[in-house]
């Protein structure tokens, strides 16, 4: 079975099947979700599964826009990486420091079929634009939520930082108001991320399929030529 290779930040890896990658990427979980923000450590292979942390895949994460370069000879950025040549593996690297989205760099088999092509490709397509979404989605959360801060803490007659010079913090209830105006003002947007995100994962799911299909019927031929020699 095929499998993909996970980096850490100390350049280790760890492998797993690709067929693990199950778990939606749509629009996050927990408390992350709640703040606006994308979830850390999210694995962003399209089709890919696992991580460092143990958390599941997408099928349709995305690469990241000109972050990854080759298609024989990617690399991950910011680690100077480049896969060994004799691997026949995804490769996972660790979270971007903007969406917390893991980059993949996605093994190209040297006799590729134009169908395989065709499925590699949206799933590049689809890990590159979750990229540009979350990173540009999570810029602007933490922006404006430090504007935010400011304005509270001014209107209290505080500064940004107390006398033994640690950040100023608000309490729950005061940030709970910034976090229901954010998804507000932004709900329009998630929902045309989510809608994007389904129609993209059906058709990496359809591909996957025809790509199984074709691979499955290959195989039957073979054997059926063995058997007859």
């Amino acid at each position: 079975m095929a499998a993909a290779r996970v980096l850490r930040a100390g350049g280790c890896y760890r492998r797993h099947p690709l067929a693990s990658a199950s778990s939606s990427a749509s629009s996050g979980s927990g408390r992350a979700a709640e703040r606006g923000e994308r979830p850390d450590s999210v694995v962003n292979p399209a089709g890919g599964g696992g991580s460092c942390g143990g958390r599941g895949g997408s099928l349709g994460g995305r690469r990241p826009h000109g972050a990854l370069s080759g298609e024989r000879s990617g690399w991950l950025p910011g680690l100077g990486f480049r896969p060994p040549a004799h691997s026949h593996s995804d490769w996972i690297g660790p979270p971007d420091k903007l969406s917390n989205l893991r980059p993949v760099i996605f093994y190209v088999p040297p006799e590729e079929s134009a169908l395989e092509r065709r499925l590699r490709e949206a799933r590049q397509e689809a890990q590159a634009s979750n990229q540009r979404f979350w990173a540009r989605h999570n810029r602007a959360f933490r922006q404006e939520k430090e504007e935010f801060i400011y304005s509270r803490l001014k209107a209290k007659g505080l500064e940004m930082r107390d006398e033994s010079g640690q950040k100023a913090t608000l309490n729950a209830e005061e940030m709970a108001d910034f976090y229901k105006d954010f998804l507000s003002k932004n709900f329009k947007k998630h929902l045309q991320y989510n809608r994007d995100w389904y129609k993209q994962n059906f058709r990496i799911t359809f591909l996957m399929g025809q790509v199984a299909l074709v691979r499955a019927l290959r195989w039957l031929r073979r054997r059926k030529k063995n058997v007859e020699q």
